[in-house]
Protein backbone atom coordinates (compact mmCIF):
# COMPACT_ATOMS: atom_id res chain seq x y z
CA UNK A 1 0.00 0.00 0.00
CA UNK A 2 1.45 3.22 -1.18
CA UNK A 3 1.14 6.01 2.11
CA UNK A 4 -0.62 8.98 1.19
CA UNK A 5 -0.70 12.57 3.13
CA UNK A 6 -3.38 15.14 2.23
CA UNK A 7 -5.33 18.02 4.21
CA UNK A 8 -7.24 21.09 4.11
CA UNK A 9 -7.13 24.39 5.99
CA UNK A 10 -10.06 24.98 8.43
CA UNK A 11 -9.99 28.09 6.91
CA UNK A 12 -14.07 28.60 6.50
CA UNK A 13 -16.88 26.84 4.82
CA UNK A 14 -15.95 24.43 2.47
CA UNK A 15 -16.93 24.95 -0.91
CA UNK A 16 -18.22 22.39 -3.50
CA UNK A 17 -15.20 22.59 -5.28
CA UNK A 18 -12.72 21.26 -2.16
CA UNK A 19 -15.54 18.50 -1.88
CA UNK A 20 -14.88 17.48 -5.73
CA UNK A 21 -11.51 18.50 -5.58
CA UNK A 22 -9.87 17.25 -2.48
CA UNK A 23 -12.45 15.51 -0.02
CA UNK A 24 -14.39 13.42 -2.29
CA UNK A 25 -10.29 12.10 -3.87
CA UNK A 26 -9.46 11.51 -0.16
CA UNK A 27 -12.90 8.89 0.44
CA UNK A 28 -11.53 7.02 -2.98
CA UNK A 29 -8.26 6.34 -1.41
CA UNK A 30 -8.82 5.10 1.58
CA UNK A 31 -9.83 1.32 0.93
CA UNK A 32 -6.13 0.96 -1.65
CA UNK A 33 -3.49 3.00 0.35
CA UNK A 34 -2.23 4.01 3.56
CA UNK A 35 -3.75 7.50 4.21
CA UNK A 36 -3.09 10.52 6.31
CA UNK A 37 -5.53 13.09 5.85
CA UNK A 38 -4.98 16.44 8.83
CA UNK A 39 -6.71 19.60 9.15
CA UNK A 40 -3.61 21.88 8.67
CA UNK A 41 -4.71 24.51 11.44
CA UNK A 42 -0.85 25.73 11.80
CA UNK A 43 -1.49 26.95 8.15
CA UNK A 44 -4.50 28.58 9.20
CA UNK A 45 -2.07 30.90 11.61
CA UNK A 46 -0.63 32.24 8.86
CA UNK A 47 -3.29 34.85 8.87
CA UNK A 48 -4.58 36.60 11.91
CA UNK A 49 -7.26 34.32 13.79
CA UNK A 50 -9.77 34.77 16.15
CA UNK A 51 -8.86 31.49 18.89
CA UNK A 52 -12.48 30.30 19.40
CA UNK A 53 -13.37 30.82 15.85
CA UNK A 54 -10.48 28.98 14.93
CA UNK A 55 -10.78 26.01 17.32
CA UNK A 56 -14.78 25.67 16.04
CA UNK A 57 -13.62 25.87 12.55
CA UNK A 58 -11.17 22.61 13.01
CA UNK A 59 -13.72 20.80 14.94
CA UNK A 60 -16.23 21.34 11.70
CA UNK A 61 -13.64 20.90 9.27
CA UNK A 62 -13.32 16.84 11.41
CA UNK A 63 -16.99 16.64 11.30
CA UNK A 64 -16.96 17.20 7.35
CA UNK A 65 -14.07 15.06 6.63
CA UNK A 66 -16.08 12.04 8.23
CA UNK A 67 -19.44 13.20 6.85
CA UNK A 68 -17.70 13.15 3.49
CA UNK A 69 -16.81 9.06 4.00
CA UNK A 70 -13.83 9.18 5.51
CA UNK A 71 -13.49 5.78 8.29
CA UNK A 72 -11.34 6.55 11.17
CA UNK A 73 -11.22 2.41 10.96
CA UNK A 74 -9.81 2.71 7.19
CA UNK A 75 -7.62 6.12 7.51
CA UNK A 76 -5.64 8.53 9.87
CA UNK A 77 -7.68 11.87 10.58
CA UNK A 78 -6.16 14.22 12.49
CA UNK A 79 -5.61 17.84 13.80
CA UNK A 80 -1.82 19.08 12.66
CA UNK A 81 -1.23 20.85 15.91
CA UNK A 82 -2.24 18.00 18.00
CA UNK A 83 0.84 16.44 16.59
CA UNK A 84 4.03 18.77 18.07
CA UNK A 85 6.42 17.16 15.49
CA UNK A 86 4.75 18.71 12.66
CA UNK A 87 6.53 22.29 14.48
CA UNK A 88 9.91 20.61 14.73
CA UNK A 89 10.35 19.30 12.01
CA UNK A 90 9.24 22.61 9.88
CA UNK A 91 12.02 24.04 11.37
CA UNK A 92 14.58 21.72 10.38
CA UNK A 93 12.84 22.03 6.85
CA UNK A 94 13.38 26.00 7.03
CA UNK A 95 17.01 25.33 7.69
CA UNK A 96 17.05 23.06 4.86
CA UNK A 97 15.25 25.27 2.18
CA UNK A 98 16.55 28.95 1.13
CA UNK A 99 15.53 32.06 1.07
CA UNK A 100 15.75 31.87 -2.90
CA UNK A 101 13.27 29.09 -2.84
CA UNK A 102 10.63 30.69 -1.01
CA UNK A 103 10.90 34.00 -2.42
CA UNK A 104 9.57 32.35 -5.94
CA UNK A 105 6.25 30.48 -4.44
CA UNK A 106 3.95 32.49 -6.14
CA UNK A 107 1.10 31.74 -3.48
CA UNK A 108 2.94 34.08 -1.19
CA UNK A 109 2.91 36.35 -3.92
CA UNK A 110 -0.55 36.47 -4.31
CA UNK A 111 -1.67 35.80 -0.51
CA UNK A 112 0.80 38.97 0.54
CA UNK A 113 -0.71 41.07 -2.33
CA UNK A 114 -2.00 44.22 -0.40
CA UNK A 115 -2.15 43.11 3.06
CA UNK A 116 -1.05 45.83 5.50
CA UNK A 117 0.47 43.00 7.80
CA UNK A 118 2.27 39.76 6.05
CA UNK A 119 3.49 37.36 8.77
CA UNK A 120 6.85 35.67 8.24
CA UNK A 121 4.90 32.39 8.71
CA UNK A 122 3.27 32.78 5.80
CA UNK A 123 5.99 33.12 4.08
CA UNK A 124 7.96 30.27 5.39
CA UNK A 125 5.06 28.02 5.57
CA UNK A 126 6.29 26.08 2.45
CA UNK A 127 8.36 24.91 4.46
CA UNK A 128 6.08 23.66 7.62
CA UNK A 129 4.00 22.02 4.32
CA UNK A 130 7.13 20.11 3.36
CA UNK A 131 7.71 18.90 6.91
CA UNK A 132 3.70 17.73 7.33
CA UNK A 133 4.27 15.47 4.08
CA UNK A 134 7.94 14.33 4.88
CA UNK A 135 7.16 13.62 8.47
CA UNK A 136 5.09 10.32 7.37
CA UNK A 137 6.98 9.54 4.85
CA UNK A 138 4.38 9.80 2.07
CA UNK A 139 5.03 8.36 -1.43
CA UNK A 140 2.29 10.01 -2.83
CA UNK A 141 0.61 13.57 -2.48
CA UNK A 142 -2.75 14.65 -3.61
CA UNK A 143 -2.23 17.97 -5.05
CA UNK A 144 -3.97 20.92 -7.27
CA UNK A 145 -2.23 22.80 -9.80
CA UNK A 146 -1.86 25.40 -7.50
CA UNK A 147 -0.30 23.16 -5.18
CA UNK A 148 2.68 22.13 -7.51
CA UNK A 149 4.83 24.40 -7.02
CA UNK A 150 5.37 23.52 -3.17
CA UNK A 151 5.55 19.79 -3.96
CA UNK A 152 8.59 20.38 -6.05
CA UNK A 153 9.96 22.52 -3.10
CA UNK A 154 9.30 19.75 -1.17
CA UNK A 155 10.51 17.05 -3.05
CA UNK A 156 13.87 19.19 -3.49
CA UNK A 157 13.71 19.54 0.65
CA UNK A 158 13.94 15.95 0.72
CA UNK A 159 16.86 15.19 -1.75
CA UNK A 160 18.70 18.15 -0.42
CA UNK A 161 18.41 16.68 3.28
CA UNK A 162 18.99 13.25 2.82
CA UNK A 163 22.29 14.07 0.85
CA UNK A 164 23.50 15.61 3.82
CA UNK A 165 22.63 13.21 6.14
CA UNK A 166 21.54 10.34 4.79
CA UNK A 167 18.17 8.50 3.39
CA UNK A 168 16.03 9.74 5.99
CA UNK A 169 12.97 10.89 4.01
CA UNK A 170 10.92 9.54 1.10
CA UNK A 171 10.97 12.05 -1.63
CA UNK A 172 7.32 11.98 -2.14
CA UNK A 173 5.27 12.18 -6.05
CA UNK A 174 2.21 14.05 -6.76
CA UNK A 175 -0.57 12.70 -7.23
CA UNK A 176 -2.76 15.33 -9.51
CA UNK A 177 -6.13 13.72 -10.74
CA UNK A 178 -6.50 13.90 -14.55
CA UNK A 179 -10.18 13.80 -14.53
CA UNK A 180 -11.14 15.81 -11.49
CA UNK A 181 -13.73 18.50 -12.34
CA UNK A 182 -12.20 21.97 -11.79
CA UNK A 183 -14.45 23.85 -10.08
CA UNK A 184 -14.82 27.42 -11.40
CA UNK A 185 -16.86 30.24 -9.55
CA UNK A 186 -20.99 30.43 -10.94
CA UNK A 187 -20.48 34.04 -11.66
CA UNK A 188 -16.92 34.45 -12.97
CA UNK A 189 -15.99 31.34 -14.81
CA UNK A 190 -12.92 31.74 -15.50
CA UNK A 191 -11.55 32.18 -11.73
CA UNK A 192 -11.72 29.08 -9.62
CA UNK A 193 -14.45 28.71 -6.99
CA UNK A 194 -12.95 29.82 -3.39
CA UNK A 195 -14.43 30.74 -0.28
CA UNK A 196 -11.56 33.48 -0.39
CA UNK A 197 -13.20 35.31 -3.38
CA UNK A 198 -15.91 37.68 -2.39
CA UNK A 199 -18.69 36.54 -4.55
CA UNK A 200 -21.18 34.54 -2.50
CA UNK A 201 -23.73 33.89 -5.18
CA UNK A 202 -20.68 32.24 -7.15
CA UNK A 203 -19.81 30.10 -4.30
CA UNK A 204 -21.45 26.92 -3.54
CA UNK A 205 -21.15 25.42 -0.04
CA UNK A 206 -21.19 21.80 1.27
CA UNK A 207 -23.99 22.79 3.73
CA UNK A 208 -25.87 25.48 1.27
CA UNK A 209 -29.44 24.59 1.78
CA UNK A 210 -31.21 23.26 -1.18
CA UNK A 211 -33.16 26.40 -1.70
CA UNK A 212 -29.75 27.92 -2.04
CA UNK A 213 -27.95 25.67 -4.49
CA UNK A 214 -31.07 25.77 -6.76
CA UNK A 215 -31.00 30.01 -6.62
CA UNK A 216 -27.24 30.14 -7.03
CA UNK A 217 -27.88 27.29 -10.19
CA UNK A 218 -30.39 29.32 -11.42
CA UNK A 219 -28.28 32.62 -11.55
CA UNK A 220 -25.25 31.15 -13.31
CA UNK A 221 -23.54 33.31 -16.15
CA UNK A 222 -23.45 31.40 -19.58
CA UNK A 223 -23.41 33.42 -22.33
CA UNK A 224 -26.29 34.52 -25.48
CA UNK A 225 -25.22 31.88 -28.20
CA UNK A 226 -27.57 29.20 -26.57
CA UNK A 227 -25.54 26.14 -27.59
CA UNK A 228 -24.95 23.48 -24.73
CA UNK A 229 -21.31 21.96 -25.43
CA UNK A 230 -18.09 21.33 -23.61
CA UNK A 231 -15.45 24.16 -24.62
CA UNK A 232 -13.69 25.80 -21.62
CA UNK A 233 -11.98 28.15 -23.55
CA UNK A 234 -15.25 29.55 -25.76
CA UNK A 235 -17.76 28.69 -23.57
CA UNK A 236 -16.16 28.53 -19.54
CA UNK A 237 -20.07 29.59 -18.07
CA UNK A 238 -21.48 26.48 -19.54
CA UNK A 239 -18.34 24.40 -19.36
CA UNK A 240 -18.27 24.79 -15.43
CA UNK A 241 -21.71 23.59 -15.64
CA UNK A 242 -21.67 20.50 -17.55
CA UNK A 243 -17.88 20.16 -15.29
CA UNK A 244 -20.14 19.99 -12.00
CA UNK A 245 -22.69 18.30 -13.19
CA UNK A 246 -20.77 15.42 -14.97
CA UNK A 247 -18.66 14.90 -11.53
CA UNK A 248 -21.67 14.48 -9.72
CA UNK A 249 -23.02 12.30 -11.64
CA UNK A 250 -20.00 10.56 -12.95
CA UNK A 251 -19.86 11.25 -16.49
CA UNK A 252 -17.20 13.23 -18.44
CA UNK A 253 -18.41 16.85 -19.19
CA UNK A 254 -18.66 15.93 -22.63
CA UNK A 255 -21.22 12.79 -22.06
CA UNK A 256 -22.88 15.37 -19.75
CA UNK A 257 -23.88 17.48 -22.83
CA UNK A 258 -25.97 15.14 -24.45
CA UNK A 259 -29.42 15.85 -25.00
CA UNK A 260 -29.37 19.43 -23.78
CA UNK A 261 -30.53 22.37 -26.08
CA UNK A 262 -31.06 24.94 -23.87
CA UNK A 263 -29.84 26.42 -20.56
CA UNK A 264 -32.50 26.37 -18.62
CA UNK A 265 -32.92 22.67 -18.02
CA UNK A 266 -28.89 22.40 -18.02
CA UNK A 267 -28.93 24.48 -14.57
CA UNK A 268 -31.85 22.98 -13.40
CA UNK A 269 -30.17 19.19 -13.72
CA UNK A 270 -26.98 20.13 -12.37
CA UNK A 271 -28.58 21.50 -9.07
CA UNK A 272 -30.69 19.27 -8.45
CA UNK A 273 -27.44 16.77 -9.29
CA UNK A 274 -25.35 18.85 -6.25
CA UNK A 275 -28.25 18.70 -4.36
CA UNK A 276 -28.61 14.79 -4.48
CA UNK A 277 -24.35 14.22 -4.08
CA UNK A 278 -24.81 16.63 -0.93
CA UNK A 279 -27.87 15.52 0.90
CA UNK A 280 -26.63 12.81 2.65
CA UNK A 281 -22.82 14.73 3.49
CA UNK A 282 -25.27 16.97 4.72
CA UNK A 283 -27.48 14.67 6.81
CA UNK A 284 -23.91 13.13 9.10
CA UNK A 285 -22.31 16.36 9.55
CA UNK A 286 -26.09 17.31 11.30
CA UNK A 287 -25.42 14.21 13.21
CA UNK A 288 -21.91 14.65 14.10
CA UNK A 289 -22.86 18.63 14.95
CA UNK A 290 -24.96 17.77 16.90
CA UNK A 291 -22.01 15.12 19.22
CA UNK A 292 -18.82 17.32 19.18
CA UNK A 293 -17.65 15.34 21.86
CA UNK A 294 -17.15 11.80 19.42
CA UNK A 295 -15.82 13.99 16.59
CA UNK A 296 -13.19 14.94 19.53
CA UNK A 297 -12.59 11.27 20.54
CA UNK A 298 -11.70 10.18 16.86
CA UNK A 299 -9.24 13.25 16.68
CA UNK A 300 -7.66 12.23 19.93
CA UNK A 301 -7.56 8.74 18.75
CA UNK A 302 -6.11 10.09 15.08
CA UNK A 303 -3.27 11.93 16.44
CA UNK A 304 -1.98 9.19 18.41
CA UNK A 305 -1.77 7.01 15.40
CA UNK A 306 0.14 10.12 13.61
CA UNK A 307 2.09 10.71 16.03
CA UNK A 308 3.38 7.26 16.58
CA UNK A 309 4.48 7.46 12.97
CA UNK A 310 5.79 10.97 12.87
CA UNK A 311 7.91 10.68 15.91
CA UNK A 312 10.50 7.94 14.37
CA UNK A 313 10.75 10.46 11.27
CA UNK A 314 11.65 13.17 13.72
CA UNK A 315 13.69 11.09 15.75
CA UNK A 316 15.89 10.02 12.29
CA UNK A 317 16.11 13.91 12.14
CA UNK A 318 17.10 15.12 14.90
CA UNK A 319 20.66 16.93 14.86
CA UNK A 320 21.16 15.14 18.05
CA UNK A 321 20.91 11.54 16.43
CA UNK A 322 24.30 12.62 14.87
CA UNK A 323 25.24 12.39 18.01
CA UNK A 324 26.84 9.10 20.08
CA UNK A 325 25.42 10.67 23.26
CA UNK A 326 22.62 8.61 24.80
CA UNK A 327 19.72 11.00 26.25
CA UNK A 328 21.31 14.12 24.49
CA UNK A 329 17.98 16.09 23.64
CA UNK A 330 17.60 18.25 20.31
CA UNK A 331 18.55 21.73 21.28
CA UNK A 332 20.89 20.96 24.62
Amino acid sequence: MARVLSGIQPSGEVTLGTYLGALRRFTLRQDDDDCFFCIVDLHAITTPQEPALLRQRTLDMAALYLAAGLDPDKVTVFVQSHVPEHVELGWLMECTVSFGELSRMTQFKDKSEGREFVSAGLFTYPALMAADILLYRADRVPVGDDQKQHLELTRDAAIRFNSRYGEVFVVPEPDIARTAARVMDLQTPTAKMSKSIDSPQGTVLMLDEPAVIEKKFKRAVTDADGEVRYDPAAKPGVSNLLSILGAATGRSPADAAKGYTQYGPLKTDTAAAVIELLEPIQARYRELAADPGETERLLRLGAEKATAVGSSSVQAARIDSRFDTPGLAAGS
